[in-house]
């Protein structure tokens, strides 16, 4: 097949070598215009990255006539660039001119490089093979060129016997880097491609103020040889004629290799808005890499110029799916804030039910939350995620097809989940999940652990909680909508109740659902100390209010536990049938945490109703959790 390839580009390449040279321009026009109306997904990328690059500077219209006078150019570059290597001296001299001359004599041709090499910093810009073709004008210094090398080596060495024909050495940047070095060394000329989609050996800057990964490449060789570095394109300025711009050299002494290549980025926008037809718009230089899109682990890292704020750039947008239970909610939250950390361009949405919505605003990383309301169907939430705006990805954590279909449906490019979702066919990106043995690793954790694998850091440490002011208010949430084997018994809550008010002064706070109601009212019925039963009556937002002016909360394992623990609330939570290593509150709070648990023969069962002796719960006695409470109050005193 390589050598099919081989023989078929080898008799296009003499077909087009017979013919004028203009004659290839106005064919490579026809060229461009036919892939232009049959390709209309590359019409459409061009579109979105004019945009990207000049935003409401240019009207439609005239984002259209450039995408159109791109392919012509482009078309006609490339069937050009087949001829150019035949043409002799003074006919390549006749159809090329300088601009900015004074550029090119002195730091290319060398007449004040005062014997250093120069490397050229080249791009995807015009007829970029024309910089293969100018030995003949850097003379008597030698000029040599990196490249990337094709898979076919018939296609390769056919590509570069072009390029090596009027003198230019070639260097391969996976293998002969040392022989560009040694080129620069001896005081000659080096092209060098500074690519913006370099993937992960680029470093992460500004393009037109979009994040993208840009070679360093020709930065640190100019670095490293001790050469100079200037910026060379190739402009399209008429019928087979084009114009070749050389900036002033960029600095390069004392400088950071990061520094240096921003300038190349900066100077590249500066041509590109000159000559906006050039650019090869048809390249995604923005497209969202595979797999770590979150960037803080990126091989070069992330550069921000000086001045540079987030907001300044063109948000990332991620779309993240909420848990639909509150302690799955609320374990997910440090996960939500590890991938904002990710990357300072950035937006985070949470697409919510709207039940939990009042919990994602309590996270500070929340841009904006998508609230889907009871019973709207995948199409509706759809038409939502459409109408809140355009994103780039959506990371899902709960485990259902339905948040599969959700996203799939709204046409988010890219959509991430677990290895083992269940709508894993409606995804194109998933992370591996752990077969948990044992130790158990907290369901927390396990989700920080897989957002690594897309580029997350750790999440930032919670702000600390001032703790309210005296009486003390202890909460109670008694009930536990997963089912009666995380309930311990009621009559030893209410015990515990008097016990403690018996020594301390202190208000209790019934909280729980509407559908515990009933425990909030035995609870609280004829007890003789201060207690306000807010069982069932407390809305999202009115219970996030209500536990943070609380110093304690003792519950069993609820959401409203989870709740507590985002909150800062220390916990006295009481385990049965499920394992705290897994679900537990791990927040670090003032007093710690405790965790109340009998561990028996059959525990952890994970059952919602024990199906024998309810072991688990009746070894937990009224003392143990007395003494855990009182512990707890002993320690805030001595804190405060």
């Amino acid at each position: 097949m390589d050598r099919l390839l081989y023989l078929l580009a080898l008799s296009l390449v003499t077909l087009i070598r017979l013919l004028p040279i203009t004659v290839c321009f106005v064919l490579g026009q026809l060229l461009g215009l036919f892939v232009w109306m049959i390709l209309p997904g590359y019409r459409r990328l061009s579109k979105q990255n004019l945009r990207i690059a000049f935003g409401s500077a240019l009207s439609d219209r005239e984002v259209s006539s450039v995408t159109l006078k791109h392919f012509l150019n482009l078309g006609a570059n490339i069937v050009c660039s087949v001829k150019i290597p035949v043409l002799t001296e003074a006919q390549l001299r006749s159809r090329l001119r300088f601009d900015e001359e004074k550029n090119w004599l002195d730091w290319i041709v060398g007449e004040r490089a005062g014997g250093r090499g120069t490397v050229a910093a080249l791009s995807h810009f015009g007829n970029w093979e024309i910089n293969a073709q100018i030995a003949e004008f850097v003379k008597p210094r030698r000029a040599g060129c990196v490249y990337q090398a094709l898979r076919n080596p018939l296609m390769d060495d056919l590509v570069n016997r072009d390029r090596r024909s009027r003198g230019v050495a070639t260097f391969d940047r996976k293998k002969e880097m040392q022989g560009a070095a040694t080129l620069l060394k001896e005081g000659g000329v080096v092209g060098v491609l500074t690519d913006q989609h370099a993937g992960n050996a680029g470093i992460w800057m500004p393009l037109f103020g979009k994040l993208a990964s840009t070679s360093p490449l020709a930065a640190s060789l100019a670095q490293r040889t001790d050469s100079l570095l200037a910026q060379v394109s190739v402009r399209t300025v008429g019928l087979a004629r084009w114009v070749i711009h050389t900036s002033a050299p960029v600095p390069t002494k004392g400088r950071g290799i990061d520094e240096i290549t921003m300038d190349l980025n900066r100077l590249l926008e500066q041509e590109i808005r000159t000559s906006p037809a050039d650019w090869f718009w048809v390249h995604n230089r923005w497209k969202t890499p595979l797999p770590n899109f979150l960037l803080s682990g990126a091989k070069r890292g992330i550069y921000m110029p000086p001045g540079t704020q987030a907001s300044d750039l063109h948000p990332f947008n991620v779309l993240v799916r909420s848990p639909n239970w509150l302690g799955d909610a609320c374990m997910a939250a440090p996960s939500v804030r590890a991938i904002k950390s990710g990357r300072p361009d950035l937006r985070l949405t949470i697409l919510s039910p709207a039940g939990l919505a009042p919990l994602w605003r309590e996270i500070p990383e929340v841009d904006s939350i998508v609230e889907i309301q009871p019973k709207a169907s995948p199409w509706k939430v759809a038409k939502l995620i459409n109408q809140s705006g355009c994103y780039d990805a959506a990371i899902l954590l709960p485990n259902s097809v339905r948040s599969a279909l959700e996203v799939w449906l709204s046409g988010i490019p890219r959509r991430v989940g677990r290895k083992i979702h269940r709508g894993h066919p409606l995804l194109n990106q998933t992370m591996p999940t752990s077969r948990q043995f044992h130790p158990t690793v907290h369901q927390a954790e396990e989700l920080i652990s897989m957002f690594r694998q897309i580029g997350a850091p750790q999440p930032p440490p919670p702000s600390p909680r001032l703790v309210p002011a005296f009486p003390v208010r202890i909460g109670l949430c008694p009930g536990a909508e997963y089912g009666p084997a995380k309930r311990w018994h009621l009559d030893r809550y209410r015990k515990l109740m008097e016990v403690v008010s018996d020594e301390r002064q202190l208000t209790w706070v019934i909280v729980g659902t509407a559908r515990e109601a009933a425990l909030g009212e035995q609870l609280s019925r004829e007890f003789e100390g201060s207690v306000e039963n807010l069982c069932g009556k407390t809305t999202m937002p009115e219970l996030i209010a209500l536990l943070k002016g609380l110093h304690l909360l003792v519950t069993n394992d609820t959401g409203t536990m989870h709740l507590a623990d985002l909150l800062g609330i220390p916990v006295v939570a009481i385990f049965g049938s499920t394992e705290p290593s897994l679900t537990g509150p791990t927040g670090e709070t003032v007093p710690p945490h405790q965790i109340i648990r009998r561990k028996v023969e059959c525990s952890p069962c994970f059952l919602r109703k024990c199906p024998i002796d309810f072991r688990c719960m009746n070894e937990v006695t009224v003392e143990m959790v007395t003494e855990a409470v009182m512990s707890n109050l002993a320690k805030m005193n001595s804190e405060i």
